[in-house]
């Protein structure tokens, strides 16, 4: 069992630009996060396309371990949380605040990711990148919610 919260909440401009910081934002079934570039329309794409989640510790861990210092907004995922052993999540569901997503798959970092930031990132959060998550139950995400099991 866990209690953790959302650290922040990152947002998908325009291609090619950073992720917009957001202190709240909407969330919808089979779309993701209203507002997002890759914000689905209902039916289309596949439910591991609606949220990303990485942990703030991963980040943390790659600057200690490899001495890759990067902001957490160049990881590239919608929330970044504290206190959530995220990888655990894979196929079961969790609270965030008001809203209840489940874990589709991990994260995996790409080749894609390592050439916006540093190289050697894919490397270092190899099984530590993250998390795919679908919107199970919609509402609104904000800075400093409590997530836990649900």
């Amino acid at each position: 069992m866990f209690e953790g919260h959302l650290v922040a909440i990152y947002i998908h401009g325009p291609k090619g630009e950073d992720l917009d910081r957001a202190e709240s934002a909407q969330v919808s079934p089979e779309r993701g996060i209203d507002g997002d570039r890759y914000c689905r329309k209902p039916g289309s794409g596949k439910p591991d396309q609606e949220i990303t989640l990485i942990e703030a510790e991963a980040i943390e861990a790659i600057g200690r371990e490899n001495d890759i210092d990067i902001d957490p907004v160049k990881a590239r995922r919608n929330l970044l949380t504290r206190g959530v052993p995220v990888n655990h999540l894979v196929g079961r569901e969790f609270v965030v605040g008001e809203v209840v997503l489940r874990g589709i798959r991990l994260c995996e970092p790409c080749d894609h990711l390592e050439s916006l930031t540093v190289k050697g990132i894919k490397d270092s959060l190899h099984h530590r990148g993250g998390l795919r998550a679908q919107v199970i139950q919609g509402g609104t995400l904000r800075a400093g919610d409590v997530i836990r099991p649900r």
